[in-house]
């Protein structure tokens, strides 16, 4: 990859006067500009780094139908870098990482702004998606984001995702924050994915986790980080908001919800979400401008930076039988267990085949090994089959092989099932639910996903 291709990770300034884009018509009529010109401009804009991709990058394909529903003409996405302080985010006091996070998105949805805004001063047609919230929530538990900035950024060469799932910049670390312009022109020149992961694989993001999410071997339990860092919005908003209306009086209320808590929410209310923890990516040490204390004094960076956070008291929220409630239990007795209801529920059965690989537990699998056959009925008739085998769970269209337990039920039915909104033994007694095989294999998948 070129410099070309790739943006200076410099910062030079928003001021800085930027020689005007050269606008050259390509064969089908499409704009086709100069990167190096481009890239200058989001560095003059204010991004601490930049590249651009092909909407057509092979990488890009599960991307590319979103983008287009959102922006048709889109033919180049532009990526950005936005530069975080590390010790705010490093600090135990939620209030000033959130602080962090919330003043360097605001700035990078800006340097996403001045950018369309200078595009469609030289004749081109942009558009700057969220860099973080609002999102698209119609379809809320499913996709919400127009567009991953996490994969345009790898593929642009901007860094590649660690252990903790977030991007590492190869000189600023995992202490960015990404955002992504889409374009409705051609480049001269794309960027590439950097060769080298600037990820240590120290696993200290394993060790700092309050609820478990990280695995030693890769895996990432999904459901247990929405339950936790997100508990304030989002599905545990909506679970509070029903809290609220079951209560039967204040003292009722406060049975389920802290006085502290209640507060809590009023701030994610008023400043902007409050993440529960992002100490994966405060103890990180990776990159060229954080790795240098940690290579020099391991143990002092585990003192100053991970102890703090690991030793710090707090409530942690987890789904009762879940792997984190097990793991916040034995790794961080001093931390308190808060018992909530699951955050990403199924409102629709595509919802909850998609979703099931998110909220599985391999823990609560244990060494269960059998094969699903679902029939859905009714408005959102389906067939799929479920398997659980060596703590993993796999999902497949339609009947595959034979099934240790057959399961048939009418799909809006089994999305009230899902949600407690009528129970099992009164779907068992009307029939409304059939099962052909042991009853012991439904209860056994059951404890897999934990609500």
């Amino acid at each position: 990859m070129t410099a070309l291709a790739r943006g200076s990770a410099v910062n030079s300034g928003m001021n800085v006067s930027v020689t005007p884009l050269s606008v050259a018509g390509g064969e089908d009529g499409t704009p086709r500009l100069v990167s190096g010109e481009l890239l200058a401009l989001a560095r003059a804009c204010g991004a601490d780094d930049c590249g651009v991709v092909s909407i057509e990058d092979r990488a890009l394909r599960e991307e590319a139908p979103f983008v287009a529903k959102a922006f048709p003409a889109a033919r180049t996405l532009l990526a950005l870098v936005g530069r975080m302080h590390r010790e705010p985010v490093r600090s135990p006091a939620r209030s000033i990482a959130n602080l962090e996070f919330h003043a360097s998105g605001h700035d990078l949805d800006e340097v996403a702004r001045r950018i369309v805004r200078r595009l469609e001063e030289a004749g081109i047609r942009a558009l700057n998606p969220a860099m973080a919230f609002p999102m698209e929530m119609d379809d809320f538990p499913q996709r919400g984001w127009i567009v991953s900035h996490k994969r345009v950024a790898e593929a642009a060469g901007l860094g590649r995702m660690g252990i903790h799932r977030s991007l590492i910049h190869p000189r600023f670390g995992s202490f960015v924050l990404l955002n992504t312009v889409l374009i409705a022109a051609d480049v001269d020149e794309l960027g590439a994915p950097v060769e080298h992961n600037p990820c240590v694989s120290c696993k200290l993001c394993v060790a700092a986790c309050p609820v478990g999410a990280l695995k030693p071997d890769g895996y990432f339990d999904f459901s247990a980080c929405l339950n936790h860092n997100y508990q304030q919005f989002m599905g545990g908003f909506v679970n509070f908001v029903e809290d609220v209306a079951d209560s039967r009086s204040a003292r009722d209320f406060r049975a389920k919800h802290s006085y502290a808590e209640t507060v809590t929410r009023w701030q994610s209310l008023s400043y902007g979400p409050n993440y529960n923890a992002a100490y994966c990516i405060a103890v990180c040490p990776a990159g060229e401008d954080v790795i240098g204390p940690y290579l020099a004094d391991k143990a002092q960076h585990l003192r100053t930076v991970v102890d703090p956070l690991k030793k710090r008291t707090e409530p942690v929220y987890v789904v009762p039988g879940s792997d984190a409630a097990e793991h916040v239990t034995r790794r961080f007795p001093h931390k308190r267990a808060r018992f909530v209801r699951q955050s990403a529920r199924a409102t629709t059965i595509r919802g909850f085949l998609t979703g099931m690989p998110l909220t599985f537990q391999p823990g609560q699998a244990g060494d269960l090994s059998a094969a699903y056959h679902f029939l859905f009925t009714g408005r959102e008739a389906a067939r799929a089959t479920v398997t659980i085998r060596d703590r993993r769970v796999t999902v497949a269209e339609g009947h595959v092989g034979r099934p240790d337990l057959r399961i048939t039920v009418d799909g809006a039915t089994w999305v009230r099932f899902l949600n407690r909104e009528v129970g099992l033994l009164r779907l068992l007694a009307t029939g409304s639910l059939r099962l052909r095989g042991s009853p012991r294999l439904l209860a056994a998948f059951g404890r897999c996903f934990p609500s």
